[in-house]
């Protein structure tokens, strides 16, 4: 099972709106998903929202798709405290990840994709090499918040083939 985790937990964010692009890009190839928002996710402990989440979310799913946009040069906080408060070994041993990241700068939160894939191998997740920066991505949606640039939708379409078969 696909999980897509939108790494922020700001409202009306551009992040979730990516995410929820690649979801519908998932279903265009007959693949279900999950989609994780951190908004209103309480993520600073170890709870019971947490613990279901595992159950019925993360600990069955083998692939995770990570959309994280940029918060100072790195991953929104609220993304590192979800991975701490899970079951490490059973919500991310062994399985596989693909990181998207997201910045209305020029760098595409490459830095932070960088951090992510580090604390991802602390926690034995195999990242897919293929590690999509979208940059300027305010200029890059239209009005609904969908990408619009084909170049960009391209690219997309071909690291979501890479990791299906990944």
């Amino acid at each position: 099972m696909y999980t897509i985790i939108s790494g922020t937990n700001r409202t009306d964010s551009k992040t979730l709106k990516i995410a929820e692009q690649y979801q519908q890009f998932l279903i265009a190839k007959n693949i279900a998903s999950h989609l994780i928002s951190l908004v209103n996710l309480e993520v600073s402990n170890r709870n019971d929202q947490i613990r279901e989440l595992e159950k019925e979310v993360l600990i069955p799913s083998t692939k995770f798709i990570f959309v994280s946009p940029e918060y100072n040069g790195s991953i929104p906080g609220v993304l590192k405290s979800l991975i701490d408060n899970t079951d490490i070994q059973k919500v991310w041993w062994g399985k596989k990840a693909l990181l998207v990241g997201v910045s209305t700068g020029r760098a595409g939160n490459l830095r932070g994709m960088e951090h992510l894939t580090g604390i991802l191998h602390y926690v034995k997740v195999v990242v897919h090499p293929n590690k999509l920066p979208i940059s300027i991505v305010d200029k890059l949606m239209d009005s609904a918040g969908n990408i619009i640039d084909k170049l960009t939708l391209s690219v997309i379409n071909e690291q979501l083939n890479e990791f299906i078969s990944f």
